[in-house]
């Protein structure tokens, strides 16, 4: 029986992407931006909530990330405070307000996701 290959690098350590999905819109941002890097194969978005509550699979995982981007929707910068309480560091970190997008003014709009994950993707490649 012939070998069959990969077309990736099974053993690569993965990208993960930890967003926020707050109540605002930049958070909702931040997570629409989150999966479509995912959807692109960029990294795999990755659960937050499991890493805050310390859940063990999460955390195997996430320890064995090669590269971590965390988006934030705002400067309170729960994704990061969130990674870095349970001993994690991002990075690549990305804050939707930084890019000119208003806590309370930004719908989640293709444009305004579209500069997000132009923002991420620059950030992981």
């Amino acid at each position: 029986m012939a070998e069959e290959k990969c077309g990736c690098d099974c053993n690569a350590a993965p990208t993960l992407i930890f967003a926020c999905s707050g109540a605002a819109d930049v958070g909702a941002l931040a997570d629409q931006a989150a999966r479509r890097l995912t959807r692109m194969g960029v990294g795999g978005m990755y659960c937050l909530a499991g890493v805050g509550g310390r859940v063990r699979p999460i955390m195997e995982t996430t320890v064995q990330a090669g590269r971590i981007l965390a988006i934030d929707g705002c400067p309170l910068d729960c994704v990061r405070h969130t990674l870095e309480q349970a001993g994690f560091r991002a990075t690549a970190h990305l804050r939707v307000t930084d890019l000119g997008l208003k806590k309370g003014s930004s719908p989640v709009t293709e444009e305004n996701i579209a500069k997000v994950v132009m923002q991420g993707q620059a950030l992981l490649t």
